[in-house]
């Protein structure tokens, strides 16, 4: 087992990266290279930070990584919001991505809190 696979926050952004998928399925095919392509990577993109990160020697390296992963995070925000606009994604199913983006967010703030301590 890696070390991330252990990691509650890597655990959680791989079942947020499927949610994301399963709503991005529902989205006009002329999307599928544009917001539907973005959403997806900057979905994934969380997980595979705080695992690339957790494979850095120093504190320091594995903190920007998840700094990177919140800056994925805020992309994906950024899109629910376009999805929304479109009217590609109702108002429950943004407020439903929104609110695992909070905790996301949470829980990222807090091991970067948990990295600094170390």
């Amino acid at each position: 087992m890696f070390k991330f696979e252990t990691l509650d926050i890597w655990k959680r952004s791989i079942k947020f990266a499927t949610k994301t998928y399963q709503i991005t399925s529902k989205f006009p095919k002329e999307e599928n290279f544009n917001l539907t392509s973005q959403l997806k990577r900057a979905s994934v993109s969380i997980s595979l930070n705080i695992a690339e990160g957790s494979a850095r020697k120093s504190k320091i390296d594995f903190k920007r990584f998840i700094q990177i992963a919140r800056g994925s995070l805020n992309e994906v925000v950024t899109c629910l919001y376009i999805a929304v606009e479109q009217k590609y994604i109702n108002q429950e199913d943004f407020k439903i991505m929104y609110s695992e983006c909070e905790e996301i967010s949470r829980m990222l703030q807090g091991f970067i809190k948990f990295l600094d301590q170390e």
